[in-house]
This record gives C-alpha cells, sequence and structure tokens, in this order.
C-alpha cells in the first residue's frame, strides 16, 4: 500500500519515502522474525563486523505520513511471512 501511495503521489522529478515503522530491529529478531514465518531454521555465523558495515540504521517514516497520508500498518513478522509467500509463488521471481 505504502508503494501504491508513493505513485499515486508522484510529482515531477525523484522522490524517496521511507515506508518503514519506524520502530528498530535487530539483526537476530529479524532472523527469528524469518525463521517463524518460513518454518525453517536459519545457520547464523556469530562474527564481528565487516569493514563498511553500518553500526545501525534508522528508519524517519515522517515523510511518508506528512506527503501521502500513509502509514506502516504492519511490522516485521509480517513483512517476512508476506516475501515468503511471494517467494513460495514465484520461484523463479518476476518473469516477463
Amino acid at each position: 500500500r505504502g508503494h501504491l501511495a508513493a505513485i499515486e503521489h508522484a510529482e515531477r522529478g525523484m522522490h524517496f519515502y521511507n515506508l518503514g515503522t519506524g520502530q528498530p530491529s535487530s539483526v537476530l529478531e529479524l532472523i527469528a522474525a524469518f525463521e517463524e514465518a518460513s518454518g525453517r531454521q536459519i545457520t547464523v555465523v556469530d562474527a564481528p563486523r565487516r569493514a563498511g558495515d553500518a553500526q545501525a540504521t534508522y528508519c524517519l517514516p515522517d515523510k511518508a505520513h506528512v506527503k501521502l497520508a500513509w502509514r506502516a500498518e504492519f511490522g516485521i513478522g509480517r513483512a517476512c511471512g508476506d516475501y515468503w509467500r511471494w517467494q513460495q509463488q514465484n520461484p523463479e521471481g518476476y518473469r516477463s
């Protein structure tokens, strides 16, 4: 819905909207959410951060709310479930 709202409100030029919830999640929380969605265990390798890896990233979805009158309704569990369902239905990805 957020992507559709951005397309419907497109103006001349390029605009960027962060469509996240604004709530942070750790890599381990994301892995747990994807394991739950897929019903599969993900092998995790605990290793030091690689050179160039971001220490943290943050989402500020205020612009999407103000410009598009849109807010995220779901969290990472739903996002992982939607992704996994799509991947299962489209194992070869997008096809023309």
